[in-house]
Formats: structure tokens, sequence, C-alpha cells
């Protein structure tokens, strides 16, 4: 329960957006991350996939630490 995935976007050294799998969508900082933000959330299959990356990879590797 202490784990949490985050994966962010950033374009010209600036993050754009960000998905973190305790909110469970996507989340965005400019004007740009906001549009892209907005049509990711649109897309069920690709916020399960996302969702799904914390156990496939945070559980996963918790387990070698």
């Amino acid at each position: 329960n202490d784990i949490e995935y985050i994966r962010s976007t950033y374009y010209n050294m600036v993050e754009i957006a960000r998905f973190s799998s305790s909110v469970g969508k996507f989340v965005g900082y400019t004007e740009f991350g906001l549009y892209c933000a907005e049509y990711w959330n649109s897309d069920p299959s690709y916020l399960a996939a996302m969702n799904a990356q914390k156990e496939t990879y945070c559980k996963h590797n918790i387990d070698i630490d």
C-alpha cells in the first residue's frame, strides 16, 4: 500500500504532465500538459495499462530490495 507508481512527461526540461497510481489518472501542469492529460485520461484502456504498471513494475521489484 505504500508503493506509488509515478510517470512524468517532460518537454524542454519542464514537467508537462504526470501519472500517479494513487490518483489513478494524468494531471497536467502546463497548457500543453493539460491537453495531453485530457487526451490520455479519455482512453480507459491506456489508463488501465498505466494502473497495471504498479503491479507489473513496482511490486515485482520490491522483493529484490
